[in-house]
Protein backbone atom coordinates (compact mmCIF):
# COMPACT_ATOMS: atom_id res chain seq x y z
CA UNK A 1 0.00 0.00 0.00
CA UNK A 2 1.26 3.47 -0.92
CA UNK A 3 2.07 5.58 2.13
CA UNK A 4 0.55 9.06 2.52
CA UNK A 5 2.67 12.01 1.47
CA UNK A 6 4.36 13.74 4.40
CA UNK A 7 4.96 17.42 5.04
CA UNK A 8 8.66 16.89 4.35
CA UNK A 9 7.93 15.29 0.98
CA UNK A 10 5.64 18.17 -0.02
CA UNK A 11 8.28 20.71 1.03
CA UNK A 12 10.77 18.98 -1.28
CA UNK A 13 8.25 18.92 -4.14
CA UNK A 14 7.30 22.59 -3.77
CA UNK A 15 10.97 23.59 -3.63
CA UNK A 16 11.88 21.49 -6.66
CA UNK A 17 9.05 23.09 -8.64
CA UNK A 18 10.57 26.51 -7.99
CA UNK A 19 8.65 28.06 -5.09
CA UNK A 20 11.01 30.28 -3.10
CA UNK A 21 11.32 32.28 0.09
CA UNK A 22 9.25 35.50 0.14
CA UNK A 23 7.14 34.48 -2.88
CA UNK A 24 3.66 35.89 -3.35
CA UNK A 25 1.82 32.77 -4.47
CA UNK A 26 -1.68 32.55 -5.94
CA UNK A 27 -2.93 28.96 -5.97
CA UNK A 28 -5.56 27.15 -8.03
CA UNK A 29 -5.90 23.63 -6.68
CA UNK A 30 -7.44 20.20 -6.71
CA UNK A 31 -6.81 18.78 -3.26
CA UNK A 32 -7.84 15.25 -4.21
CA UNK A 33 -5.31 15.22 -7.08
CA UNK A 34 -2.48 15.22 -4.52
CA UNK A 35 -3.27 11.72 -3.37
CA UNK A 36 -3.24 10.76 0.30
CA UNK A 37 -1.58 13.40 2.50
CA UNK A 38 -0.65 12.72 6.11
CA UNK A 39 -2.57 15.39 8.04
CA UNK A 40 -4.70 16.47 5.09
CA UNK A 41 -5.11 20.05 3.89
CA UNK A 42 -3.38 21.49 6.96
CA UNK A 43 -0.19 19.68 6.01
CA UNK A 44 -0.30 21.18 2.50
CA UNK A 45 -0.61 24.73 3.88
CA UNK A 46 2.09 24.10 6.48
CA UNK A 47 4.49 22.84 3.81
CA UNK A 48 3.83 25.88 1.62
CA UNK A 49 4.40 28.22 4.56
CA UNK A 50 7.71 26.51 5.31
CA UNK A 51 8.89 27.04 1.73
CA UNK A 52 7.86 30.71 1.35
CA UNK A 53 8.83 31.67 4.91
CA UNK A 54 7.67 34.58 7.03
CA UNK A 55 8.04 37.13 4.22
CA UNK A 56 5.88 35.14 1.81
CA UNK A 57 2.17 35.45 1.05
CA UNK A 58 -0.28 32.74 0.05
CA UNK A 59 -3.41 33.73 -1.91
CA UNK A 60 -6.27 31.46 -2.87
CA UNK A 61 -9.60 32.11 -4.57
CA UNK A 62 -12.49 31.91 -2.14
CA UNK A 63 -15.05 32.51 -4.86
CA UNK A 64 -18.81 32.34 -4.34
CA UNK A 65 -19.77 31.02 -7.77
CA UNK A 66 -23.42 30.13 -7.31
CA UNK A 67 -25.34 29.99 -10.61
CA UNK A 68 -26.85 33.49 -10.62
CA UNK A 69 -25.78 36.94 -9.48
CA UNK A 70 -28.85 37.13 -7.26
CA UNK A 71 -27.88 33.88 -5.50
CA UNK A 72 -24.36 35.15 -5.01
CA UNK A 73 -25.35 38.53 -3.59
CA UNK A 74 -28.11 37.10 -1.37
CA UNK A 75 -25.79 34.48 0.10
CA UNK A 76 -22.74 36.66 0.58
CA UNK A 77 -21.21 37.01 4.03
CA UNK A 78 -17.49 37.69 4.01
CA UNK A 79 -16.97 35.69 7.21
CA UNK A 80 -19.30 32.76 6.59
CA UNK A 81 -20.02 32.13 2.90
CA UNK A 82 -18.14 28.98 1.80
CA UNK A 83 -15.68 28.98 -1.05
CA UNK A 84 -17.10 27.06 -4.01
CA UNK A 85 -13.77 26.36 -5.73
CA UNK A 86 -12.38 23.35 -3.92
CA UNK A 87 -11.73 21.88 -0.50
CA UNK A 88 -8.23 23.31 -0.08
CA UNK A 89 -9.56 26.85 -0.64
CA UNK A 90 -12.37 26.32 1.87
CA UNK A 91 -10.00 24.89 4.48
CA UNK A 92 -7.61 27.80 3.89
CA UNK A 93 -10.42 30.36 4.21
CA UNK A 94 -11.36 29.07 7.65
CA UNK A 95 -7.84 29.06 9.11
CA UNK A 96 -6.95 31.45 11.90
CA UNK A 97 -5.08 34.50 10.56
CA UNK A 98 -6.39 34.01 7.04
CA UNK A 99 -8.06 37.18 5.72
CA UNK A 100 -10.67 37.40 2.99
CA UNK A 101 -11.54 40.21 0.58
CA UNK A 102 -15.10 41.52 0.51
CA UNK A 103 -16.52 40.67 -2.91
CA UNK A 104 -19.79 38.84 -3.48
CA UNK A 105 -18.41 36.49 -6.16
CA UNK A 106 -14.64 36.83 -6.72
CA UNK A 107 -13.32 37.04 -3.17
CA UNK A 108 -9.68 36.13 -2.46
CA UNK A 109 -8.26 34.77 0.80
CA UNK A 110 -4.75 35.59 2.00
CA UNK A 111 -2.35 34.35 4.65
CA UNK A 112 1.18 35.53 5.36
CA UNK A 113 3.04 38.82 5.30
CA UNK A 114 0.68 41.82 5.19
CA UNK A 115 -2.21 39.51 4.26
CA UNK A 116 -4.91 41.65 5.87
CA UNK A 117 -3.80 44.80 4.06
CA UNK A 118 -3.40 42.97 0.76
CA UNK A 119 -7.08 41.98 0.61
CA UNK A 120 -8.63 44.91 2.47
CA UNK A 121 -9.58 47.24 -0.39
CA UNK A 122 -11.67 45.08 -2.71
CA UNK A 123 -14.59 47.50 -2.21
CA UNK A 124 -12.65 50.18 -4.08
CA UNK A 125 -14.14 51.34 -7.38
CA UNK A 126 -10.83 52.38 -8.95
CA UNK A 127 -9.43 50.65 -12.00
CA UNK A 128 -10.61 48.33 -14.75
CA UNK A 129 -14.31 47.82 -15.39
CA UNK A 130 -15.53 44.21 -15.64
CA UNK A 131 -18.80 42.31 -16.16
CA UNK A 132 -18.73 41.12 -12.51
CA UNK A 133 -18.76 44.60 -10.98
CA UNK A 134 -21.87 45.18 -8.90
CA UNK A 135 -22.57 47.85 -6.31
CA UNK A 136 -21.95 48.08 -3.37
CA UNK A 137 -18.93 45.91 -4.13
CA UNK A 138 -15.92 47.37 -5.87
CA UNK A 139 -14.13 46.65 -9.11
CA UNK A 140 -13.61 42.90 -9.36
CA UNK A 141 -10.26 43.29 -11.13
CA UNK A 142 -9.66 46.91 -10.21
CA UNK A 143 -6.50 48.60 -9.00
CA UNK A 144 -7.01 47.50 -5.40
CA UNK A 145 -8.34 44.00 -6.04
CA UNK A 146 -6.18 41.14 -4.70
CA UNK A 147 -5.74 39.50 -8.09
CA UNK A 148 -4.58 42.75 -9.69
CA UNK A 149 -2.27 43.44 -6.76
CA UNK A 150 -0.66 40.01 -7.16
CA UNK A 151 -0.19 40.79 -10.88
CA UNK A 152 1.42 44.14 -10.05
CA UNK A 153 3.65 42.55 -7.42
CA UNK A 154 4.85 39.95 -9.96
CA UNK A 155 3.52 37.08 -7.90
CA UNK A 156 3.59 33.48 -9.03
CA UNK A 157 0.68 31.29 -10.08
CA UNK A 158 0.69 27.70 -8.83
CA UNK A 159 -1.69 25.39 -10.67
CA UNK A 160 -1.86 22.38 -8.37
CA UNK A 161 -3.38 19.43 -10.22
CA UNK A 162 -5.70 21.57 -12.35
CA UNK A 163 -5.90 22.56 -16.02
CA UNK A 164 -6.34 25.95 -17.67
CA UNK A 165 -10.12 25.84 -17.35
CA UNK A 166 -9.50 26.94 -13.75
CA UNK A 167 -7.20 29.81 -14.75
CA UNK A 168 -9.15 32.82 -13.49
CA UNK A 169 -6.25 35.08 -14.45
CA UNK A 170 -7.48 34.80 -18.02
CA UNK A 171 -10.37 36.96 -16.79
CA UNK A 172 -7.78 39.66 -16.13
CA UNK A 173 -6.56 39.30 -19.72
CA UNK A 174 -10.18 39.65 -20.90
CA UNK A 175 -10.77 42.68 -18.69
CA UNK A 176 -7.64 44.57 -19.76
CA UNK A 177 -8.41 43.74 -23.40
CA UNK A 178 -11.97 45.04 -23.03
CA UNK A 179 -10.96 48.25 -21.27
CA UNK A 180 -8.45 49.08 -23.96
CA UNK A 181 -11.15 48.60 -26.60
CA UNK A 182 -13.66 50.67 -24.59
CA UNK A 183 -11.42 53.70 -25.02
CA UNK A 184 -12.08 53.59 -28.78
CA UNK A 185 -15.73 52.53 -28.57
CA UNK A 186 -17.68 52.88 -25.28
CA UNK A 187 -20.31 50.41 -26.53
CA UNK A 188 -17.98 47.57 -27.51
CA UNK A 189 -18.88 44.16 -26.05
CA UNK A 190 -16.87 42.18 -23.56
CA UNK A 191 -15.25 39.13 -25.18
CA UNK A 192 -14.70 35.88 -23.30
CA UNK A 193 -11.54 33.98 -24.23
CA UNK A 194 -10.92 30.28 -24.77
CA UNK A 195 -8.93 29.19 -21.72
CA UNK A 196 -7.73 25.78 -22.99
CA UNK A 197 -6.44 27.26 -26.25
CA UNK A 198 -4.65 30.07 -24.45
CA UNK A 199 -3.24 27.48 -22.05
CA UNK A 200 -1.89 25.42 -24.94
CA UNK A 201 -0.24 28.54 -26.36
CA UNK A 202 1.28 29.42 -22.99
CA UNK A 203 2.62 25.90 -22.45
CA UNK A 204 4.18 25.95 -25.92
CA UNK A 205 6.32 28.95 -24.98
CA UNK A 206 8.05 27.09 -22.17
CA UNK A 207 7.98 30.05 -19.78
CA UNK A 208 6.90 27.93 -16.83
CA UNK A 209 8.08 25.18 -14.56
CA UNK A 210 6.27 21.84 -14.43
CA UNK A 211 6.49 18.94 -12.04
CA UNK A 212 4.58 16.85 -9.54
CA UNK A 213 3.44 17.82 -6.07
CA UNK A 214 2.53 14.49 -4.54
CA UNK A 215 0.45 12.93 -7.33
CA UNK A 216 -0.58 16.32 -8.77
CA UNK A 217 0.80 17.42 -12.15
CA UNK A 218 1.53 21.09 -11.43
CA UNK A 219 2.63 24.31 -13.09
CA UNK A 220 4.37 27.39 -11.68
CA UNK A 221 4.92 30.69 -13.47
CA UNK A 222 4.98 34.48 -13.23
CA UNK A 223 1.50 36.00 -13.14
CA UNK A 224 2.60 39.22 -14.83
CA UNK A 225 4.47 37.46 -17.61
CA UNK A 226 1.48 35.15 -18.15
CA UNK A 227 -1.10 37.94 -18.35
CA UNK A 228 1.04 40.27 -20.45
CA UNK A 229 2.05 37.50 -22.86
CA UNK A 230 -1.52 36.26 -23.37
CA UNK A 231 -2.82 39.80 -23.81
CA UNK A 232 -0.22 40.50 -26.50
CA UNK A 233 -1.13 37.24 -28.27
CA UNK A 234 -4.86 37.99 -28.20
CA UNK A 235 -4.26 41.49 -29.57
CA UNK A 236 -1.99 40.15 -32.29
CA UNK A 237 -4.01 37.07 -33.26
CA UNK A 238 -7.52 37.10 -31.71
CA UNK A 239 -9.35 34.56 -33.87
CA UNK A 240 -8.17 31.27 -32.31
CA UNK A 241 -9.10 32.48 -28.83
CA UNK A 242 -12.36 34.36 -29.35
CA UNK A 243 -14.33 32.03 -31.60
Amino acid sequence: MKLPYTREKLIRDFTKLGIQKADTLFIHSSFKSLGSVDGGAGTVISALEDVIGGDGLILMPSFNLLPSREERTDSWDVDKTPSTVGWLTEYFRQMDKTYRSDHYSHSVAARGKDAKVFVSDHLSCEGYRSPWDYSPWGKTYGTHSPMFRAYQKNGKLLMLGVDYNTSTYIHLVEVIHWNKRLKDNPKVNFIGLNRPKLGEYWDSLGKLQQGKIGDSPSRLFSIKLYVDTLLAEVERNPNPYTG
